[in-house]
Order: structure tokens, then C-alpha cells, then sequence
């Protein structure tokens, strides 16, 4: 009874393990669904692979090994961080820097325009036409989506 109680949970470890890598492996005829969930021919003889291999002492590292020595690193779902693959990696976090850079960057400039124009006209200094134009733009009002273009358009376009 203790004998098929063991055998029972080796059983449900290594199918457990099966599922864990196989849900980490791309199906090679697929390219969209994991190993597990494909039922393409070549799926389902990795999963008996990696069963097979799983009960024959292999750890799970050197399961993934293998297949990415026999299918190549595009078979596995997360691919190593490695030289090549940095780019990548980090590429996410340098967009989402240099979008806050920017958002900062134009926050700060406008601010700071605004609070040395206040200051200038308290003081009874003359703003110079550029600063009444900047002054204005920011004062009025965006016009309606059907409206005519803002001055920051027009600027821009160069008209």
C-alpha cells in the first residue's frame, strides 16, 4: 500500500514537472501556444521527451538545455539575458525613461516660463513679443477639434 502511495506522488511530481517546463516551451509548427497546450505532432513528442527525460534523473536546467541545443533559444519563452539579447531586455525600461525625461522636462520648462513671466509683470518689467505670444498660448483656451490651428501649430508648420 506504501509502495503505490510513493509511486502515486513520483507520479504527479514528474507530471507536475512536465507542465512547468513544458508551459515555459514554444511549440516549433505553432510559434504561438506552449508545448502544453499545442497538439501539433512535434508537441506532443516533446512532452514525451521531456517526461522521459524527467524520469530519467535530469534536472529541469538541463531539460532546457537540451532543447535549446537541438530547437535553438527561440524555442524556449524566456530567452537568457545575454549580450544579444540586452537590447531587448532593456528596451521597455530606456523607452519609459526617456518618456519621463521628456514629460519632465516640458512640465519643468512651462512652469518655469510662466512663473518668470508672472514675475517680470509684477516687477513692471516689459515682456518681449515672444514672451506675450508664449504668455498667450498658454492663457487661451485649446480652440474646438473642428477650430482653426493653435499659434504652436502655426509655429511649427512655420507659417
Amino acid at each position: 500500500m506504501e509502495g503505490e502511495d510513493e509511486e502515486v506522488k513520483k507520479r504527479r511530481m514528474v507530471e507536475a514537472r512536465a507542465r512547468n517546463i513544458s508551459h515555459n516551451v514554444r511549440c516549433t509548427e505553432c510559434g504561438s501556444q506552449s508545448i502544453e497546450d499545442s497538439q501539433a505532432d512535434i508537441a506532443i513528442l516533446l512532452r514525451k521527451l521531456i517526461r522521459d527525460e524527467i524520469q530519467s534523473g535530469k534536472t529541469d536546467k538541463e531539460i532546457f538545455k537540451k532543447l535549446e541545443e537541438d530547437f535553438g533559444e527561440t524555442v524556449l519563452y524566456a530567452p537568457k539575458f545575454d549580450m544579444q539579447t540586452a537590447a531587448l531586455w532593456l528596451s521597455p525600461l530606456l523607452v519609459a525613461g526617456a518618456a519621463a525625461g521628456v514629460w519632465a522636462y516640458n512640465k519643468h520648462r512651462q512652469r518655469t516660463n510662466v512663473h518668470i513671466m508672472a514675475l517680470n509683470l509684477v516687477r513692471g518689467v516689459p515682456l518681449t513679443p515672444k514672451e506675450k505670444e508664449t504668455m498667450l498660448d498658454l492663457l487661451t483656451p485649446p480652440p474646438s477639434p473642428r477650430g482653426a490651428p493653435s499659434s504652436w501649430w502655426k509655429r511649427w508648420l512655420g507659417q
